[in-house]
């Protein structure tokens, strides 16, 4: 099997740029992945948003926390299952038919009858209009180019952040499932990624998928139109990219001299985490930290002073902005 793409010259400025970075996020900022936890609620928000799940980010911390929400019981469903699945699958092999099997079962428990089993049916995507988007392999052929993909896949000299985008796409042009095809593509593209560079299991890349959802589809679209996936790989290496500079923060060398290494890495999940509020509380911070109030309240004082971040309102009414 050779998947219908062209190799670019996009591509490879993209896998250098990509994998500098990658390069510095390892060496630099191990630290922010403290708050492996949140990049995680991040993930599944961003993926189960995508197939319209309905709930906020904030319910969805409330659900994994274990607390009782107002939601649909489905999707409510659909989060515990994902974050079940998020914690197993990068265990698994992205090679094996048996393990990708598996993935699906833990993401559709109690929500398909055919969860952690190949379709025997046809299955159409249809738009909001009732027009027929695209159509799924047929059952029987379903198997043999799975299997052909992971083959391919498996022996490709490909650097794997290619590889990985093939490999998504693919999975949602064969639509194996009667349901949870975007959430496995997406799901399985991070586990290719995780297996190149261990950092990647807690990247939330399907954060940047959300935000540009339309263009998502669009390039998704366009690979299955041209019979050639290769602007799907351009856009999806871009939110790859894009992920890992959201996770850089720009200090000036003498702002970064004033910090600690540990108050740098504060600040950069801060960043991470926080960046698209225009304002934050210290109660909104504390999801995302496992430091004490007072040290929030220490650091965030530090950077207020040095200019990193505004301060308005005083003493619970207080507030930081950007």
């Amino acid at each position: 099997m050779q998947p219908p793409f062209r190799l670019t010259e996009k591509m490879f400025q993209l896998v250098v740029q990509i994998t500098e970075q990658t390069t510095r996020l390892q060496l630099a900022e191990q630290q922010t992945f403290r708050l492996r936890k949140a990049s995680r609620i991040r993930s599944i928000y961003s993926s189960l948003a995508i197939e319209q799940n309905q709930l906020s980010q904030e319910k969805v911390t409330a659900i994994l926390e274990g607390k009782r929400v107002l939601g649909a019981p489905k999707e409510i469903r659909e989060v515990q299952n994902a974050y079940e699945a998020y914690e197993r699958a990068f265990t698994l092999n992205p090679y094996s038919m048996e393990d990708f099997l598996t993935a699906h079962g833990l993401l559709m428990k109690d929500l398909v009858q055919q969860a952690g089993m190949f379709r025997t049916q046809d299955v159409g995507v249809y738009d909001e209009q009732g027009r027929v988007i695209h159509v799924g392999a047929r059952p029987n052929y379903i198997y043999p180019l799975v299997s052909d993909l992971f083959q391919w896949a498996e022996q490709s000299d490909l650097p794997d952040l290619i590889k990985s985008c093939v490999v998504h796409f693919e999975i949602e042009m064969i639509h194996p499932f009667a349901d949870g095809n975007g959430r496995m593509g997406r799901l399985w593209q991070n586990l290719i990624l995780a297996k190149w560079q261990p950092i990647y299991e807690w990247l939330p890349i399907e954060t940047l998928i959300y935000e540009h959802q339309d263009s998502y589809y669009e390039y998704m679209a366009q690979g299955e139109y041209e019979n050639d996936s290769s602007a799907f790989i351009e856009f999806m290496l871009e939110m790859i990219l894009a992920t890992i500079q959201s996770l850089h923060t720009p200090i000036s060398n003498e702002k970064n001299l004033s910090l600690t290494r540990l108050e740098q890495h504060f600040y950069q999940a801060l960043r991470a985490n926080l960046s698209k509020q225009e304002s934050f509380s210290v109660q909104e911070v504390l999801p995302y930290s496992d430091k004490s109030i007072s040290t929030i309240r220490r650091y965030l004082a530090k950077f207020v002073q040095l200019g990193l971040l505004k301060a308005s309102g005083q003493n619970k009414n207080r507030r930081y902005l950007w």
